[in-house]
């Protein structure tokens, strides 16, 4: 069985920009080759009375061509030459932004690497910073520093986790082996955020819907609800309802998470899924704003088009936001893994 290539959302970025850049060079060329074919009709039109239009041009070699025939002519010749210029542009476009690529997949290698490097003297940290803890008695005033300590050794490995999955996500191939139930997946997730929904004074509604079933791997789908839910926490305000929705069609299965913080300013909401997208934008009149997104969102974004799916925001105002998370439903005969 014959899968189709798997491609990273980097990729996906250069490809559309060739397009966009293509099209417009394309279309400049057809404005151009119009003036100039436009031109000539006008030329020729005001040279020529009506009456001559259909009347054989004298001509020494006996060649019987109408001002018509020549009007023809130059049409054809129009059409033929910004039908070449936008296979032209094409070409172009698509050999230019070919070194982005390959500059992206460099970024991509090096993040890798580096990610792979730093997991072991972090671990390593880790690991001696408990012993530390565990060796010092209860009343000791260096315990709170230490478990500070602790917490953002934690944090640190988390982020180079995040880094590395993103970086592997794009290089890896795909595969439809794992048929996994998103009902389980999101519910998972769900009981993982709600101790931090708990200390932030926020509660997690999660709307199940009829059994759902993907080509996306358990593990995946969890990470990325987490990675939602995490982000919609951030700046949910206390005592609010996070929503977590799930619903389907025939071909797909969507979850989406709706808070009710401050809305995404000063970005573009679909450049939130960039890595390390930032907005230094301040709320006016107080609150926090929507400013940082770090890499759990990208993560989303990779993941959702390495299995042929999608994640945008459907929603953001100061009433809150809404982003939705969408993979193709797997087909009946399928059972869940």
């Amino acid at each position: 069985m014959r899968h189709r290539p798997i491609l990273d959302s980097d990729t996906l970025a250069v490809r559309r920009a060739s397009r966009l850049v293509g099209t417009r060079i394309a279309l400049t060329c057809a404005a151009v080759v119009a003036v100039v074919i436009l031109a000539v009709f006008v030329y020729i039109l005001s040279e020529i009375p009506a009456a001559e239009l259909f009347e054989p041009v004298p001509d020494p070699d006996n060649l019987r061509l109408s001002a018509v025939d020549l009007l023809r002519a130059a049409a054809v010749l129009g059409v033929a030459l910004i039908a070449l210029a936008g296979v032209m542009s094409w070409l172009v476009t698509r050999r230019a932004v070919q070194p982005l690529g390959d500059a992206l997949r460099i970024q991509r290698a090096f993040v890798a690497d580096a990610s792979h490097e730093l997991r072991t003297p972090l671990a390593v940290l880790d690991a001696r910073l408990q012993i530390l803890q565990r060796s010092l008695p209860v009343d000791d005033p260096s315990v709170p520093a230490v478990a500070e300590l602790r917490s953002d050794a934690k944090e640190l490995i988390n982020i180079v986790n995040d880094l590395l999955e993103s970086a592997e996500v794009g290089s890896s191939a795909a595969h439809d082996a794992e048929v996994a139930d998103v009902n389980a997946a999101v519910a998972t997730a769900v009981r993982s955020m709600s101790l931090i929904a708990v200390e932030k004074q926020v509660n997690i509604k999660f709307d199940a819907a009829g059994p759902a079933s993907v080509h996306v791997p358990t593990a995946s789908i969890v990470r990325c609800v987490v990675a939602l839910l995490d982000n919609a926490l951030r700046f949910a305000p206390a005592h609010s309802i996070v929503q977590v929705e799930l619903t389907g069609t025939k071909k797909t299965v969507s979850v989406t998470v709706r808070d009710t913080g401050p809305g995404i300013q000063g970005i573009d909401p679909a450049r939130v899924f960039d890595r390390f997208a930032h907005s230094g934008h301040a709320v006016d009149g107080g609150g926090d704003a929507r400013t940082g997104f770090g890499i759990g969102l990208s993560l989303v974004r990779e993941i959702a088009v390495r299995y042929g799916g999608s994640v945008t925001v459907l929603a953001s105002s100061d009433e809150g936001t809404a982003i939705r998370f969408t993979v193709p439903r797997a087909k009946q005969s399928s059972r869940p893994a």
